[in-house]
C-alpha cells in the first residue's frame, strides 16, 4: 500500500481505487509517508481530506495510550540504568554504566516501540529479549581487566550491534522491505537533531534549577546529578522518538534542512582540510592520533551524506543538494583511501593488533558505503537517475554494518586471545 500511494501519488483515479478498496489502510499509509511528499500540491489535497472531521476524543484517546507507554518504557528503563544502585553493585567497584548504558537505552527504545504496535508477535519478542539477554551476558563475562583492546572494541560496538537489533524491532521484522530501512535512517536523523535541542533545553533548566536553589543556601549538585540528570539523559531518546512519531509534519523535516545546510559547509571544509594537510606535511602514517582524528572525520562526513540524502525530494529535483553530495561524497572517498593507506602502512610496519583491525575493517566499509552512493549520485547528476536509487543503495548496505559489529563483539577479542 505504501508503495503504490508514493508511486502513484498523481494518479487521482489510481488513489481513489486504493481508498476505496482499504480506507483504515490507506490513511495508516499515507500518514507514514506524508513527510516525504509533503510537497506535492496532491498530497496536500488528500491530507486535508484524510484529516477532515477527525474527532478529538479519539486523538485524545490515541494520545493517552502512547503516553502510558512512553512513561512505562521510561520507567523501566530509569530502574534498569539505576540498578546497580538498588542491589550495591557500586561497592564492588563494577563498570556497569560504562558496559551497559547504551543497551538500556535502546532497551528502552525497543520496548516503546513494541508497546505502541498494539499487537505482540510472541516469536519476535522471544528473539529480540534472547539476543538481548545473550548478548548481555556475554559482554558480563569478559574480562573488565584494562587494557585489553579488543575488549574495549567489543564495549564500543555492543550498543551498535543492538541498535541494528532495535531497527528490526522498528520496521516490524520486515527486513525484506528497503523502504522501511529507508525510514529507519530517516528516523535516526531526525532523533539525533531532536535529542540534541531537548538536551541543550535541559542543560539550561539544569542550570537555572540549581542556581536557584543555590540562592537559597540549599546545595541539590550532587543529588540532580546522580539521579535527575541521569534520569534524563536516558529518557531523552525514548521522549524524542515519542515526538517524532506522534509529529511527523514538524520532525520529519529538521534533520534534512540541517542536513542541506551543512553538507556545503562540510565540503568546503574538507577540500581545505585536505589542502591543509598537503601544506602543513602533516602524516597520518606516524601519527596515531592524527589518524584517530581522520577516521572521526570521516564517520561524520558519511552521516552528513546519508542523513542529507534521505532527506532529498522524491518529487522536486534539487540539482545543487544533488551535486553537492556528488563532490563531497568525491572528496570523502578520496580521504578515506588515505586513511585506508596509512592504516595498511602500519600494519605493515607495527603488525596486527585489535585497534588496526577495527579501524581497518570499518574504513573499509565506509569506503565501501560511500563508493557505491558516489556511483549513484554520478548517476543521478549526469544520467539523469531518480535519488530514490540512492536510499536503496544505502538501505541495501545496512546489514553489512550488522555482520561487522557482530563480528567485533562475538570474533574479534578471541582472535586476539582477549589482548
Amino acid at each position: 500500500m505504501k508503495n503504490n500511494i508514493k508511486d502513484n501519488i498523481n494518479n487521482l483515479e489510481y488513489l481513489e481505487v486504493l481508498y476505496s478498496a482499504d480506507r483504515k489502510g490507506f490513511e495508516k499509509e499515507f500518514f507514514k509517508i506524508y513527510p516525504d511528499i509533503s510537497d506535492n500540491k496532491i498530497a496536500d489535497f488528500w491530507k486535508t481530506r484524510l484529516e477532515y472531521g477527525k474527532t478529538k476524543g479519539v486523538s485524545i484517546n490515541t494520545s493517552r495510550k502512547e503516553i502510558l507507554f512512553l512513561i512505562a518504557s521510561c520507567v523501566v528503563t530509569i530502574l534498569l540504568i539505576q540498578s546497580p544502585k538498588i542491589i550495591s553493585l557500586n561497592s564492588f567497584g563494577y563498570q556497569f554504566n560504562d558496559k551497559y548504558a547504551g543497551a538500556i537505552v535502546l532497551f528502552g527504545l525497543s520496548l516503546f516501540a513494541v508497546l505502541r504496535k498494539g499487537t505482540f508477535n510472541p516469536k519476535q519478542i522471544l528473539i529480540s529479549l534472547s539476543i538481548f539477554a545473550v548478548s548481555a551476558i556475554y559482554i558480563n563475562l569478559l574480562p573488565s581487566f584494562t587494557g585489553s583492546d579488543s575488549v574495549t572494541l567489543a564495549y564500543v560496538h555492543f550498543p551498535l550491534m543492538l541498535w541494528c537489533l532495535y531497527g528490526v524491532i522498528f520496521i516490524d521484522f520486515d527486513i525484506k522491505d528497503r523502504l522501511k530501512r529507508i525510514d529507519y535512517i530517516k528516523y535516526n536523523g531526525d532523533l539525533a537533531v531532536l535529542g540534541a535541542i531537548i538536551l541543550i533545553a535541559g542543560a539550561l533548566l539544569t542550570g537555572i534549577t540549581i542556581e536557584m536553589f543555590s540562592s537559597i543556601e540549599l546545595s541539590i549538585e550532587q543529588f540532580y546529578s546522580e539521579y535527575i540528570i541521569v534520569w534524563g539523559l536516558v529518557s531523552v531518546p525514548i521522549v524524542a522518538t515519542y515526538i517524532i512519531l506522534n509529529f511527523p509534519n514538524v520532525t520529519s523535516k529538521i534533520a534534512p534542512i540541517i542536513a542541506n545546510i551543512f553538507s556545503p559547509l562540510v565540503l568546503i571544509t574538507l577540500i581545505v582540510f585536505v589542502i591543509g594537510i598537503i601544506m602543513t606535511g602533516k602524516d597520518p602514517y606516524s601519527d596515531r592520533e592524527f589518524l584517530l582524528i581522520f577516521n572521526v572525520m570521516l564517520l561524520g562526513v558519511a552521516a552528513i551524506v546519508v542523513f542529507s540524502i534521505s532527506g532529498t525530494s522524491i518529487n522536486r529535483r534539487q540539482r545543487f543538494n544533488e551535486f553537492t553530495l556528488f563532490a563531497l561524497t568525491a572528496v570523502a572517498l578520496i580521504v578515506d583511501l588515505v586513511a585506508l593507506s596509512a592504516i595498511i602502512y602500519r600494519l605493515g610496519e607495527f603488525g596486527f593488533s585489535p585497534n588496526r583491525v577495527a579501524v581497518l575493517g570499518s574504513n573499509l566499509l565506509i569506503f565501501g558505503n560511500l563508493l557505491l552512493v558516489m556511483i549513484d549520485l554520478y548517476k543521478v547528476n549526469f544520467k539523469n537517475k531518480q535519488i530514490k536509487q540512492v536510499e536503496l543503495t544505502i538501505a541495501n548496505y545496512l546489514p553489512v554494518y550488522a555482520i561487522w559489529t557482530v563480528f567485533v563483539v562475538f570474533v574479534l577479542p578471541w582472535i586476539f586471545w582477549l589482548r
